[in-house]
């Protein structure tokens, strides 16, 4: 096992990158391992992606094959093994049933106990119509959330969130307002829309906070014929990239050092500095900005 870091107000935190398919059995199983690994490699905090027990579009084999929160043999596993490796274990994401026609795409935070710290469901569904085709409407089978959720770690407050949420700024300086120090952001973005716009917005949500960002990724081609990015990132509070994975299973670990956060946060302030201001009409501004607008 790697040595863990001498210095206590850091940690090892690692991100676990999977390609997962239609068997919840099955891609535990993967999940189990590469959590095996990390821990060997260090890790305190481990981080898997959004979607880590099922990637499935057809609606009945979906709801066949996922259960209530009490009764899921994924979760029940995931408690297990936070347990046995002694660490906290970030459950990314699982679609949970909530009704026989419902489910929640939910995360889970462990303590190692395996006890549950914090849970968070999705809040922004991802309904959209790609330009090469691809149709996804998650809002079909999941019932969003409304509640913004963080939660403690030893070396810091973690907010949580997952995947399409990363595109809605507002949240993020909401978590980051509430006491945040790192941005869990599981996700499984598709191939075409990562390409674009992937490091941009992970980058982008660290540095405009001040805050670590661990994007746990799935990649590759799943089962489904789906193709997701991958590029797991994990991301200081300057913007910068301490360690991105490739597109298929795996591994990825960065030590994070907790006062970089408020090392960046005092060299760029913004978090201090945002005002609530008021959007008008153009004929209704003052009118010597309206005299501006004519010169120009």
């Amino acid at each position: 096992m790697t040595k863990h870091t001498k210095d206590p107000l850091r940690f090892c935190a690692a991100l676990v990158q999977l390609q997962s398919g239609r068997s919840p059995a099955a891609n535990i199983a993967v999940a189990a391992k590469l959590i095996g690994e990390a821990r060997q490699r260090g890790a305190h905090y481990v981080l898997t992606p959004e979607m880590t027990n099922i990637m499935e579009t057809d609606r009945d084999a979906l709801f066949a094959a996922i259960s209530p929160e009490e009764t899921d043999p994924a979760l029940a596993e995931m408690c297990e093994l936070a347990r046995m490796h002694k660490l906290w274990l970030h459950v990314g994401s699982l679609a949970i049933k909530v009704s026989t026609d419902q489910a929640v795409n939910r995360s889970f935070l462990l303590d190692p106990e395996g006890d549950i710290v914090a849970r968070y469901d999705k809040i922004h569904m991802f309904d959209v119509d790609l330009p090469n085709g691809e149709s996804y409407r998650e809002s079909r089978n999941f019932h969003p959330g409304d509640l913004a959720i963080s939660a403690d770690l030893p070396w810091g407050r973690l907010g949580m969130s997952i995947c399409y949420d990363l595109r809605f700024p507002a949240l993020y300086q909401a978590l980051a307002q509430a006491g945040s120090s790192f941005f869990a952001i599981p996700s499984a973005f598709t191939r075409l829309t990562g390409q674009a716009h992937w490091h941009v917005l992970a980058r982008t949500r660290a540095i405009e906070n001040g805050c670590f960002v661990l994007a746990a990724a799935q990649g590759g081609m799943h089962e489904n014929g789906r193709e997701s990015f991958g590029h797991s990132l994990i991301v200081d509070p300057w913007g910068m990239v301490l360690a991105e994975g490739g597109t298929e299973p795996g591994v990825i670990v960065a030590e994070i050092d907790p006062a970089a956060v408020a090392a960046a946060r005092g060299r760029i302030p913004a978090l201090q500095h945002g005002r609530r201001f008021e959007l008008v009409e153009p004929m209704t501004r003052p009118a010597h900005l309206r005299a501006v607008e004519k010169v120009t």
